[in-house]
């Protein structure tokens, strides 16, 4: 999970210094930039879907917009996802790429679907016993379906609802999965659009 946290942290900053630099210094209407940069934070709940548990937790996490094929644009996601209240059975921490495929309503409503997939880690509180054992920690992939959209507020800023349905895999269950549910409510910046509306 460091080098998930180090590739977050890396991918934040690229943001960042892209934001200041190059896309803010173009001058070509939104309409015929071909690519976007955005980044967003947010507060999520998540059902763990293993008996009951609850998580509180921080998503954040960049996009990069690829040129758009008439009016849906793909977009290629990074997030990550921090339980701060990890509940009285397990705490999910995850860490996803994949991507997004965005059908703008209009200018301010921005509807998407998105297909995510990574590494997560499930960590039981108190133990969990299946089978005659005790788990304390599992380790395994995550697949992550899901949608959501963004609603501009002014050129830089928009807020987000997103819900995601995650399959966890190496889980001590019959079927040896879980799947998770989590909605996220946030704000989204994007980089390098002074005086001109997105897309």
């Amino acid at each position: 999970m460091k080098q998930h946290r180090l590739v977050l942290t890396l991918a934040m900053l690229l943001a960042i210094s892209w934001g200041d630099g190059a896309f803010a210094q173009q001058a070509l209407p939104t309409a015929e930039r071909p690519m976007q940069l955005s980044a967003f934070g947010a507060v999520s709940g998540v059902y763990t879907g293993l008996a009951g548990g609850k998580n509180f937790s921080i998503t954040a996490g960049v996009d990069l917009g690829l040129p758009p094929f008439g009016r849906v644009r793909p977009t290629i996601e990074v997030r990550g996802t921090y339980p701060t209240d990890r509940g009285l059975v397990d705490s999910q921490k995850s860490v996803l790429a994949g991507l997004r495929v965005e059908a703008p309503l209009g200018h301010r409503i921005h509807p998407y679907g998105d297909f995510l997939v990574g590494r997560g880690e499930m960590n039981y509180r108190f133990g969990y016993l299946f089978n005659y054992q005790i788990y304390e920690l599992t380790t395994t992939n995550v697949y992550s379906p899901g949608g959501g959209f963004d609603y501009d507020a002014t050129e830089h800023w928009s807020a987000k609802v997103d819900v995601q349905v995650q399959r966890w895999g190496s889980a001590p269950t019959p079927s040896g999965t879980v799947w998770a549910k989590v909605a996220t409510v946030g704000v989204v910046y994007r980089f390098g659009f002074e005086g001109r509306r997105r897309r």
